[in-house]
């Protein structure tokens, strides 16, 4: 089977990967697996993941950080989530066997099996992280996995979604990064830095995150370093 990745951003790319992958574009990594740089969001997320399955894939990854909605989910713990709630409140369920072997697999590395909530856009406010949690017992949240696991039932072949924490749900992005922010998700560093410029109070809260998506990107190279078995393992039709 060909397993294709979908990544939103280069930064999290490289958690994987030296390989260079352009926005929209993807690259064989080995004979086995394809990844694709999305970009941020979920319609990005579903044109990647069309472009893998054009290319070969038969099952997919969702693979990246993701922002914490519990207090129990620190920066750099493993999401491996059963459930995916989606932003219009579909409800939906990952490959049963192959999140099985999954788990099992990467146990040391204690994963998070909590329901994932999906968003269109960027949810930096702490309130807005809890008020999320409290409605929805989701654990965990990003822009990207509910596309991806639904055009893989749309081509009725398995899913897995493979997150790590980066910014704790007590924590808001910093402003700069809102400021900085493309409707791709991309920060543009010009536009940091002028931000940064003019309010220089910003930085401590920069160094924070920065220093908690490193851990998030920590744990996903020891994910990556068991890809082959995970990618290895032989699933079925997704289910429903």
């Amino acid at each position: 089977m060909i397993t294709g990745i979908i990544i939103a951003l280069p930064d999290e790319i490289s958690s994987l990967s030296s390989q260079k992958v352009l926005k929209g574009e993807c690259i064989f990594i080995n004979q086995k697996t394809i990844v694709a740089c999305s970009g941020a969001g979920p319609v990005n997320a579903a044109k990647a993941s069309e472009l893998v399955i054009k290319k070969g894939a038969n099952r997919l990854i969702s693979w990246g950080c993701a922002a914490a909605l519990s207090p129990d989910l620190k920066p750099g713990d493993l999401v491996l989530p059963k459930k995916i709630l989606t932003e219009n409140q579909q409800l939906l369920s990952i490959d049963s066997g192959w999140l099985q072997n999954t788990t099992q697999q990467l146990a040391g590395l204690s994963p998070n099996s909590g329901l994932l909530a999906g968003s269109s856009v960027i949810v930096a406010e702490s309130k807005a992280k809890s008020s999320i949690h409290q409605k929805s017992k989701a654990v965990a949240l990003d822009m990207e996995s509910s596309a991806i696991v639904q055009i893989a039932k749309q081509h009725k072949m398995p899913s897995l979604v493979i997150r790590c924490i980066a910014d704790p749900v007590e924590m808001s992005l910093p402003k700069a990064v809102s400021y900085a922010l493309n409707k791709q998700g991309e920060v543009i560093l010009s536009k940091l830095l002028w931000f940064l410029l003019l309010h220089p109070s910003e930085l401590p809260g920069l160094i924070n995150l920065g220093l908690h998506f490193n851990a998030a990107k920590n744990k996903l190279k020891l994910v990556a370093k068991q890809l082959d078995i995970i990618s290895g393992f032989e699933t079925t039709i997704a289910s429903k």
